[in-house]
């Protein structure tokens, strides 16, 4: 029986060039993909600012508008009082997804050529979507237990104490409903795209691929968003 488990744990979706590091095997090609997302998150940090100025311009301009969308979309769903120490993150889980989202829909990556498997962005894999349900977890757990310490786990019997197993409950579809929204959205798309850019490879692909930057856009709002409201309702005050 436990080989049977273990067997369907090695099962994945499509070839993979795989790194051998530390003893395991890792998707090459997410990490491949994954470094160039975060060098162009890099480029737009330090080229935004780099040389600040009382009267923005360029891409100070740029930067200042993600900070000012970011920190809106902490203060509407953590608190005014709690959302400052968590814009960083969500700023960095939006940035993330979005550049990783618009890399997949925007670089050719197919074209690129490798041992095994192909090129895709790194929202395309599982584990990376699950990677980052699992930090979105961690930190709403983490705020929560800061700001309240034991009396974090009331939570789990209130209203009730018979809703202990529902609330348990609750904290593991979080994560998963996370990662496979995000997971099937982005490799729906892509696949659409890639088998009508196949069959019609001129007119056809580019309105979809219009749409797919716009849902990709939202797929990164959605996460950013639930996972503040995750962390607001770890922080909230119940009377």
């Amino acid at each position: 029986m436990f080989q049977n488990i273990f067997d369907l744990a090695e099962l994945s979706v499509g070839q993979h060039f795989y790194w051998e590091i530390a003893g395991y095997q890792v998707h090459g090609q997410v990490l491949m993909t994954t470094w160039v997302v975060l060098t162009l998150i890099a480029i737009l940090s330090f080229s935004g600012n780099k040389n600040l100025k009382d009267t923005p311009d360029g891409m100070q301009n740029v930067t200042e508008y993600i900070t000012e969308f970011v920190r809106d979309i902490a203060k509407t769903q953590i608190g005014e009082h709690d959302y400052l120490a968590w814009v960083p993150f969500l700023g960095t889980i939006f940035l993330f997804i979005f550049v990783s989202n618009w890399s997949g829909a925007l670089i050719p990556w197919r074209l690129i050529e490798i041992p095994n498997g192909e090129l895709a962005a790194p929202t395309n894999d599982i584990n990376t979507t699950v990677a980052l349900a699992l930090l979105t977890s961690m930190a709403y757990f983490y705020a929560g237990f800061s700001k309240k310490g034991l009396g974090y786990f009331k939570r789990y019997i209130s209203p009730a104490a018979f809703l202990l197993p529902i609330n348990v409950l609750e904290d593991f579809t979080k994560p998963l409903s996370l990662s496979f929204r995000l997971f099937g959205n982005i490799l729906a798309d892509e696949l659409v795209v890639g088998v009508l850019i196949a069959l019609v490879p001129l007119v056809v692909p580019i309105p979809l691929m219009l749409l797919g930057l716009f849902t990709s856009a939202i797929q990164a709002l959605v996460f950013a968003t639930l996972a503040g409201a995750y962390i607001g309702e770890a922080v909230e005050e119940h009377h």
